[in-house]
């Protein structure tokens, strides 16, 4: 396989690694020529685009033997084996970290300026560099993002050696190539065009990606119902409004199934807030999962936070004992486009957990369950036979209660972008 040039390259690798798009992932360019190729592959997932600055830690006497590597905001991976086998001494690793740590300091200003490191925790990372022939880097890269609090860290090369692609194997969750040669030499020798990529390049490559992806995600600490609870934000864009998850039962923040859908909703041009509706310790003690009235104060008390960040409409997904939270919410809110809760979803809920609750709901609302999800199929259905608002019962053929099955997922996400964009969004945008 033999690519025109690097944005040819990542246009390929753009189509193999097409359906990571609902895991919410972020992509990251090994600099300096993996950004080229990551750029259209950030572009075709709708995904966020950063470099991973990392420098391997070389043996002082053999340069080539990485004993380990660092990367931003402290984070040391060693491999104790190889500083016992070479011999390295501790005064050495200082000496030696010393020289990267500058060096790596360097090259974050110059590649990302002023803008903020895209945080990795719980995320889908796919690391994509333009090839890969000893893989030394790329290990390191790997070692690094997992350090970062990556979930599941995919890397992505369009042409690799095979012996590298072995090695990688152990390290990545998931190694996606789209030749591995026996008779590679060098990674140069598989494009056309394989011409240096200056610094400047990967600087306006970046910039062009923060502009298009607009404000990035951050982390918040919302108040609510007394206590001080983690979220993630990413503010709404052209939609206009914004869309709180009420995560359920054994869920959090970090649900690679509600970050997918949040991520389907935020390519549309809504914001989101995701955040715990609990606490840790209230997480370990299990039974505040089914308080639904505590969640819902909480819940009413996010909806009031996010009004002050975000001038716009705002709406819940629910999941789980997350959808009866979002319902009772719903109605202790109202309504109101201006006030209240403009719309919910529910996905695979408990709606019949909201109780009496549920006639006071004026909130459009969109129940969604899997087919083969016969129990809390059924409840839902008592559930919308309760509700007096504009309400709708679908049904994803095939799906069973966590939605795992292939394109599932995918549908839950399209049905709730579709309702909030109806319910919530600005006249005539992002439709």
């Amino acid at each position: 396989m033999l690519f025109a040039d690097r944005a040819d390259a990542g246009r390929r690798l753009a189509e193999a690694v097409a359906p990571l798009a609902h895991s919410d992932p972020v992509v990251l360019g090994l600099p300096r020529g993996g950004v080229p190729v990551a750029c259209p592959v950030a572009r075709e997932l709708g995904a966020p685009l950063d470099v991973i600055v990392v420098r391997k830690l070389g043996v002082p006497h053999r340069p080539e033997l990485g004993f380990g590597a660092i990367g931003e905001d402290g984070v040391r991976v060693v491999s104790d084996d190889i500083v016992r086998r070479a011999g390295v001494s501790a005064s050495e690793m200082a000496a030696v970290e010393r020289a990267e740590e500058a060096e790596l300091l360097r090259r974050a200003r110059a590649f990302r300026g002023d803008r903020p490191r895209v945080p990795l925790r719980g995320r889908t990372v796919i690391l994509v560099d333009d090839g890969i022939a000893t893989g030394a880097t790329a290990l390191a890269a790997c070692a690094v993002a997992r350090a970062q609090g990556a979930a599941h860290v995919v890397l992505a090369v369009p042409v690799a050696a095979p012996s590298a692609v072995a090695r990688l194997r152990e390290e990545a969750d998931e190694v996606v190539c789209l030749s591995a040669p026996a008779g590679f030499a060098a990674v140069g020798e598989w494009y056309r065009d394989f011409g240096q990529t200056p610094d400047e390049e990967v600087v306006a490559l970046l910039a062009r990606a923060a502009r298009r992806s607009g404000e990035p995600a951050r982390e918040v600490r919302v108040e609510a119902g007394g206590v001080v609870l983690p979220g993630t934000l990413t503010p709404a864009g052209d939609a206009g409004a914004l869309v709180v998850f009420a995560h359920g039962s054994g869920s959090s923040r970090h649900s690679p199934r509600n970050r997918a859908v949040a991520a389907a909703l935020n390519r549309a041009g809504l914001g989101t807030l995701l955040f715990d509706l609990l606490t840790a310790d209230e997480e370990a003690e299990g039974g505040h999962v089914f308080d639904i009235s505590t969640l819902a104060t909480r819940l009413v008390d996010a909806v009031r936070r996010v009004r002050e960040l975000s001038a716009g409409p705002v709406g819940v997904f629910g999941a789980s004992t997350g959808a009866a939270a979002a319902l009772q919410a719903a109605a202790l809110a109202g309504a109101d486009r201006a006030t209240g809760i403009g719309a919910v979803v529910s996905r695979g809920g408990r709606p019949d957990l909201a109780g009496t609750r549920l006639h006071e709901v004026r909130s459009p609302t969109l129940l969604l369950v899997g087919g083969r999800d016969t129990e809390v199929l059924e409840l839902n259905r008592r559930a919308l036979a309760e509700l007096r608002c504009e309400s709708r019962l679908d049904v994803v053929p095939g799906a069973t209660h966590l939605f795992e099955e292939p394109g599932t997922l995918d549908e839950v996400a399209d049905r709730a972008r579709a309702w909030f964009l109806t319910h919530l969004a600005r006249e005539g945008s992002a439709r």
